[in-house]
């Protein structure tokens, strides 16, 4: 069974954290039977020393356990020192992690001042974003390897001189040239990435390492992280996992896309640390995703949950479930919304909602009344079931007019619900199903990562074919708006405007946070579009490479724009750059 790769479990549906190797972080553990950390990382100009050590103490106080800056250079790398220096002398020993790009001799100053030093295998020693591609002999390429190990081991030595830690982190938006020629823009070039650099570790001794291999695609980035977890068990490797979902967004949209993508791995047992990436404050994603975390991790210990794998899901790539079509659920159609009354907000109606009992005009029925499914002659009707419900009766009862609406009450209902599914596909089930879930929250931000958590990862695996969250203590409007978030997040119904924000942080060239409320302000209306808003170049063009169009920082108060991956305006005037943006979309006939 595919689960059985990372996961110390008997089956796919019961919850239990994968078994990673401990790693320390100065007083932090990482890994093992250790809690899961979170993390964030500063925004502001590293050079800044007051306001950088201002800015980590935030951080900690609303529960930060790792702080990371980011170090562009060696004069950054220096200032570190001070920083360290200044938050040990207010009594703070938080971890403070460097973020390195590009520069590897900024990488081995920062290691002798901060507890782990990040790299991205990326630009660490290869080039990237130059578009160009090569074609390697093997001899060619393991020469390529040898300069990546030479420049590389270096720094290991540092951190072996200074007990510093290292976080390899690949970025899905910079992939390095040499990589993207071999295995193209794929999760197996990905993880050989990231690998390349695990081997170096391993050869030379150096076990204290941290991956994190993440993406703004929440399915890019589940199934990446899945076939990393595979791929280091088969390589003999248990080095602890962060976990993140990149360029996320601010608002619904970033707790939404972060909930979905984190929340999956943390369902399968994977992860370590947790950074919930938003554009804003950075100490406003702690307790995002100490939610996130303690909603999931909650579910350790409860009743097991008897099930067998079908072996027809593929976690590493995405095939949506076979099913018949009934009205305008399954086969091909659209994920549907369902609501708990009828309701619109901002343009958007669910495609079924509950009035008197039925659904579009279609009654419910409850498993009592299998009696009365037999003899309904309607072409459409709903039957609501949990996995517990799932018996001969009821399966000889499912025509092909009948859409099974999917409920769990159980603690680990991700993990009841995946069992249902495979149930399905065991029998060759092919009812179309729509995913339940009820909610008491009162809090839209609580239920927005309850719902994203639990119901994003069918979507991702191809499971779903609709969903109803019922939350009565939420108004129905949001419940809507959460509704198609959760399909959108998941790409499988785009609906609304997606933007690709980056989080920002000591590289962003531009206020981030008003821009992004600016561009909101002037095309949220472009259903369909897709809008990357990136602070700097580092993960900017290949981070939003689906997207539409594109906003970059170049310089300080400069911008490029981008029509899909090229870029075909630079070096704007901040001033300027929201309406040359506009200018753009209408030019190429995307504004409406």
């Amino acid at each position: 069974m595919w689960l059985m790769k990372y996961l110390q479990s008997d089956d796919l549906f019961n919850y239990r954290r994968r078994n990673s190797s401990v790693v320390h972080v100065g007083g932090l553990s990482l890994g093992g039977d250790n809690p899961i950390r979170v993390q964030s990382m500063a925004n502001t100009n590293t050079n800044d020393i007051e306001p950088s050590v201002e800015q980590a103490l935030r951080i900690v106080s609303a529960g930060g356990e790792l702080v990371r800056f980011t170090a562009q250079g060696v004069k950054e790398a220096e200032s570190l020192k001070l920083i360290r220096r200044s938050l040990t002398d207010r009594g703070c020993d938080v971890p403070l992690v460097a973020d390195i790009h590009f520069n590897p001799a900024a990488a081995e100053v920062a290691a002798q001042y901060v507890e782990k030093v990040r790299v991205n295998p990326g630009n660490f020693v290869d080039r990237v974003h130059t578009l160009q591609r090569f074609d390697y002999t093997d001899e060619e390429y393991q020469q390529e390897l040898e300069k990546i190990k030479n420049r590389l081991l270096p720094l290991l030595r540092i951190c072996k001189e200074h007990h510093t830690a290292l976080r390899i982190g690949v970025n899905h938006g910079s992939l390095s040239d040499r990589i993207l020629s071999r295995y193209g823009d794929t999760p197996r070039g990905m993880v050989e990435s990231c690998m390349e650099f695990l081997r170096i570790c391993r050869e030379d001794g150096f076990n204290d390492v941290v991956i994190s291999i993440k993406a703004s695609n929440t399915v890019v980035m589940v199934q990446t992280v899945r076939l990393l977890a595979a791929t280091m068990e088969e390589e003999g490797m248990r080095y602890p996992l962060h976990l993140g979902v990149t360029e996320a967004g601010d608002g619904e949209d970033g707790r939404v896309k972060s909930a979905l993508g984190i929340g999956a791995l943390l369902a399968d047992g994977i992860g370590d640390t947790v950074r919930v990436s938003l554009s804003e404050e950075p100490e406003c994603e702690i307790p995002v995703a100490r939610k996130l975390v303690d909603y999931v991790t909650k579910r350790a210990g409860h009743a097991k949950i008897v099930a067998k794998d079908s072996g027809m899901v593929n976690p590493f790539q995405y095939a949506r479930r076979s099913t018949f079509k009934v009205d305008r659920v399954g086969e091909g159609a659209l994920p549907v919304v369902v609501t708990s009354s009828a309701v619109s907000c901002q343009g958007l109606e669910p495609d079924y909602s509950l009035e008197n009992g039925r659904l579009g005009g279609a009654l419910l029925y409850e498993v009592s009344r299998l009696a009365d499914l037999r003899s309904d002659a309607s072409p459409l009707k709903f039957l609501q079931l949990s996995y517990p419900d799932y018996t001969d009766e009821v399966k000889k009862s499912l025509d092909e007019r009948t859409v099974i609406v999917m409920t769990t009450d159980h603690p680990n209902g991700v993990g009841e619900q995946r069992a249902f599914f495979h149930a399905l596909l065991a029998d060759g089930v092919r009812n179309p199903v729509v995913l339940k879930r009820r909610y008491e929250d009162a809090n839209l931000e609580d239920l927005q990562i309850k719902a994203a958590a639990d119901l994003g990862v069918f979507f991702i695996d191809g499971l779903g074919d609709g969903l109803w969250i019922e939350a009565p203590n939420v108004p129905q409007s949001q419940l809507l708006s959460l509704s198609f978030g959760i399909l959108q997040g998941s790409r499988v119904r785009v609906s609304k405007t997606e933007y690709i924000s980056c989080p920002s942080c000591g590289r962003t060239l531009f206020d981030l946070q008003a821009t992004i409320a600016r561009i909101k302000e002037k095309t949220s209306h472009l259903k369909g579009l897709k809008i990357g808003i990136m602070g700097c170049i580092v993960n900017g063009p290949g981070e939003m490479a689906d997207a539409d169009y594109g906003y970059v920082g170049s310089a300080k108060g400069k911008v490029n724009l981008y029509k899909g991956q090229t870029c075909v305006e630079k070096l704007i005037p901040e001033s300027e750059a929201v309406e040359r943006l506009i200018d753009l979309i209408k030019r190429n006939g995307d504004w409406k």
